[in-house]
């Protein structure tokens, strides 16, 4: 950017907008942008995380409950071949056969359905709590727009999935490289061995395989985990004006607030003048402070302050008591101490009754309601 230099302060060449840098989005977003991004289903979740998890404890169970399926798996066939081959079919052996066979089919698929289930409620608790929506279901037409649906295929986020999955496809294949290298001294012997004992060779390979394959996609996952909430506290960065905006919209604009704080004064004030009139006596400074009590033996435990003002304020309330004949009292330590102490509708505090009580007492000898 050029610029000159001329009587000692530079000057561009090309004005820059300062206010440009206020839109850019530097802030950590605020509690209220997270919590409406998780109502709209937004959060940080890594989609690998439980078919991992759900692959490694399905192995682990396959190495556990392998024995237990093997014997399942036999009788079932031993029963279809054996038992069920030589009764009538007719709706009622069918019916038994369905029963039997479906039984035992649980007994094999059960056990992996239930930690299947399991794992997937349990990882995305942990990932994002409980948490219900639609709103991921609605349809958006935006996302059938072709132009931006290429810019997303071509996107750097397109672009990390492409090798995260290469990444995990060599690894896959590298692991099952060194699983079938440490046994190749036993594969040139299983020519020689039982069908049984063939078997038993690859199910101990492949669950070898199955468990170490899950322990590095938990791997991948746990990294992929860490880059969505990057991702998704990136995403959801805020500018200054945006914090501010919101900060307007959850407290209110200032200047409404202020106005509606000035109508609320301005009720305040009329209902104190609307009272005033009802006042035994009115205390000043003589010019400073004003405050009016009221006394009522039959409704009131102690007298009450019904208005009170400073400066402009004080000097209305002595035109009104004036004008309705109240007695105007001057005692300037009671004025200050009763303006400080006591608001609009409170009584008096016991610290001040006695002089409280002598003014009124005075008061009250004036207008002949005393001897």
């Amino acid at each position: 950017m050029a610029r000159e230099i001329t009587n000692k302060r530079i000057r561009f060449a090309y004005p820059v907008d300062l206010q440009f840098f206020n839109g850019e989005k530097t802030e950590k977003a605020t509690p209220k942008k997270k919590q409406d991004a998780r109502k709209k289903g937004q959060v940080a979740k890594s989609s690998e995380l439980s078919p991992a998890v759900s692959l490694t404890a399905f192995f682990f169970l396959l190495m556990m409950l392998g024995p237990g399926m093997l014997e399942n798996f036999q009788n079932i066939f031993r029963e279809a071949l054996i038992t069920y081959s030589s009764w009538q079919v007719n709706e009622e052996n069918l019916k038994v056969i369905t029963m039997q066979m479906a039984f035992a089919a649980a007994k094999i698929v059960g056990p992996v359905l239930a930690l299947s289930l399991v794992i997937a409620l349990a990882v995305n608790y942990m990932q994002v709590g409980w948490l219900f929506t639609t709103e991921p279901l609605k349809l958006k037409l935006d996302k059938l727009d072709p132009i931006k649906g290429a810019k997303r295929f071509f996107s750097l986020r397109s672009i990390v999935e492409l090798l995260k999955s290469l990444l995990k496809i060599s690894a896959g294949i590298f692991v099952a490289y060194l699983i079938l290298w440490d046994a190749k001294e036993q594969l040139p012997q299983l020519s020689l061995l039982s069908l049984g004992s063939v078997l038993t060779f690859a199910a101990d390979a492949i669950v070898k395989l199955g468990i170490f394959v899950g322990v590095l996609l938990l791997v991948f996952a746990a990294m992929d985990y860490g880059y969505q909430r990057y991702e998704y506290e990136k995403n959801l960065r805020m500018s200054k004006q945006d914090i501010k905006d919101e900060h307007k919209q959850a407290e209110g604009d200032p200047l409404i607030k202020s106005k509606i704080r000035q109508r609320q004064r301005s009720m305040a004030l009329r209902r104190m003048m609307q009272e005033l009139p009802k006042a035994d006596v009115v205390i000043t400074n003589p010019t400073h402070f004003a405050v009016a009590i009221r006394y009522d033996a039959q409704s009131m435990s102690a007298p009450t302050v019904i208005a009170k003002g400073q400066d402009y304020m004080a000097l209305k309330i002595r035109e009104i008591a004036k004008k309705h004949h109240i007695v105007i009292m001057e005692n300037k330590p009671l004025a200050r101490a009763l303006y400080n102490q006591v608001e609009i509708g409170q009584q008096i505090p016991e610290e001040l009754f006695k002089a409280v009580a002598e003014v009124l007492a005075y008061v009250y000898r004036l207008q002949g309601k005393v001897k």
